[in-house]
């Protein structure tokens, strides 16, 4: 299940994080030492700390869970592009053996894919959109390489590497073309948001007895918990800023046409 807000809906919902987490401990606060209700919760002192740890772990290790999925998508989205730089050396290297024109002609393939690729489809990325001009183009790749043109005049196993290489580029295109689709899954981030509320109570709740320290240690788990969670947001898509996975493997996978 996905949640999309648009192309950038990580970054409302690191907002959302930062202003409803310190919004829900303020609130909590007050009721627990301001309102009516504040006697009767004073009521509850006594506590034990046990209490606290659990919560706290099981909070803590749905957020690395969250920390690990993004991270591993960041991790799966550099393979995929200096798996796709690669695979476009290979065939650069492979078409070396050929005669011209075909030589040329995979070549200028190979530098008109790897153009497009950088300029045309990685803006695209970061909007969640995917890039036409470079299907195409992958589509030409692929279709030269297996015309007869190419096949005729080289050797067997060199066709039948380049073609393998050809293909082998879409499968990692589609990688991350796929991780640049990705959108906040709210079931996961209800949950935390939940199991953060239920932290927050409970720390507040151990310390029901002095104010001051209940004053801070609420506002401490809300300032280690919420920066976290929104760092975790807006790293959600490798594509997109602050450290977007940059194209330059693939732009550097071949030498300027001369």
């Amino acid at each position: 299940m996905s949640f999309n807000l648009g192309p950038y809906d990580q970054y409302y919902l690191a907002g959302v994080v930062l202003l409803g987490t310190y919004g829900a401990a303020f609130i909590l606060l007050w009721v627990a030492q301001r309102s009516r209700s504040a006697p009767f919760i004073k009521s509850f002192r006594g506590i034990a700390q046990n209490f606290l740890t659990v919560i706290n772990v099981i909070f803590a290790l749905n957020l690395a869970f969250l920390a690990n999925d993004t991270w591993n998508a960041r991790d799966r989205a550099l393979d995929s592009v200096y798996a796709e730089a690669g695979t476009l050396r290979n065939i650069v290297d492979l078409a070396r053996t050929l005669p011209a024109p075909a030589q040329s002609d995979v070549t200028e393939a190979v530098h008109e894919y790897v153009r497009l690729t950088v300029t045309d489809e990685w803006p695209n990325l970061a909007r969640r959109e995917s890039g036409a001009a470079v299907s195409h183009q992958l589509d030409a790749l692929i279709t030269l390489i297996a015309s007869a043109d190419v096949t005729r005049v080289a050797d067997p196993r060199v066709a039948g590497q380049m073609l393998q290489q050809a293909i082998d580029i879409r499968g990692t295109r589609e990688v991350r073309m796929a991780l640049s689709q990705t959108h906040v899954n709210p079931l996961k981030w209800l949950g935390m948001a939940f199991l953060g509320f239920l932290t927050l109570t409970s720390i507040a709740m151990v310390h029901v007895e002095v104010q001051r320290a209940q004053l801070l240690a609420v506002l401490l788990f809300a300032t280690a918990a919420a920066p976290s969670a929104a760092i975790i947001l807006i790293h959600g898509n490798p594509f997109q800023d602050p450290f977007a996975v940059s194209p330059s493997p693939i732009a550097d996978s071949v030498a300027p046409v001369p």
